[in-house]
């Protein structure tokens, strides 16, 4: 406990802090907070959000280098962490459930090991602890060859990005990242350099202290993905011994996107237990 406490207050002291933007959602006494993965912003959980907070306050989060939360070079899991906590302590939240998809999840998993204290429960949305293919190389490449100050409109820019993601879908996730220049064209929203050198760590194997926290955890992953698998389910209840899997029908990655009301239907029962 006091290595991890000492971590946890090296990573305030020396890793330069700023408040993560965040949105509030309804003003219920439990409070949920939603990480997103990488590439992502707080916007892409604006639909559950709303949803839940008819019951719960609920704060979606942009992470560091990401949406309009600050860019700063310094990005690992530790670190993101350390800004979950520090937007707590901000907000004056001591006690929260923290809900993270992708990278975001392990975002979630490193702040329940690092602040158990923190965390009522916890919810990870289709990732695991294992390392992962680099499947994001072709978009690092697009936001790097493409001009988007000489584009002039949203179809250009798909357009343009059709070559390195086919997918309807993952394009028009990916450019919600383009915001417009006064001048016309587009420019990014997020700290490419600094995601680019974390990508290493994004993907690789997340290692954990086994225990670290012991309340209530829900791993909820597409029936179509394949993030989370069986392969992964006895490390993950080795880690957190207090967990169950949950799968959601019709959906891929994206679980929240692809079948919006079984997901929400699982999370409301996991917080009413």
């Amino acid at each position: 406990m006091r290595s991890r406490n000492f971590v946890a207050a090296f990573l305030f002291l020396f890793a330069p802090m700023s408040i993560l933007s965040h949105r509030i959602y309804g003003n219920g006494p439990n409070i949920i907070y939603i990480l997103h993965g990488i590439f992502g912003m707080k916007d892409n959980w604006h639909n559950v959000a709303g949803l839940l907070g008819s019951e719960y306050t609920v704060i979606t989060v942009d992470a560091r280098n990401h949406g309009k939360s600050f860019h700063h070079h310094a990005m690992s899991y530790p670190i993101m962490a350390t800004d979950v906590a520090g937007l707590m302590e901000h907000l004056g939240h001591t006690q929260v459930t923290l809900m993270g998809h992708s990278m975001g999840g392990k975002t979630a998993m490193k702040f329940a090991e690092m602040f158990p204290d923190k965390l009522k429960n916890l919810i990870v949305v289709d990732i695991a602890l294992r390392q992962y293919p680099p499947g994001h190389l072709p978009y690092f490449k697009a936001f790097e060859t493409i001009d988007f100050t000489q584009i002039q409109s949203r179809s250009e820019a798909e357009q343009a990005f059709y070559p390195y993601a086919p997918d309807m879908g993952v394009r028009q996730f990916l450019l919600k990242n383009l915001e417009p220049m006064p001048g016309g064209g587009y420019q990014t929203k997020f700290n490419l350099p600094a995601i680019k050198v974390f990508y290493e760590e994004s993907i690789a194997k997340l290692v954990l202290n086994t225990h670290s926290f012991t309340g209530p955890v829900l791993f909820a992953y597409g029936a179509n993905s394949n993030y989370l698998s069986d392969f992964d389910i006895p490390e993950l209840t080795r880690v957190f011994p207090n967990s169950q899997m949950v799968q959601i029908s019709n959906a891929g990655h994206w679980v929240h996107a692809d079948n919006p009301t079984e997901f929400l239907t699982i999370i409301r029962h996991f917080l009413a237990g």
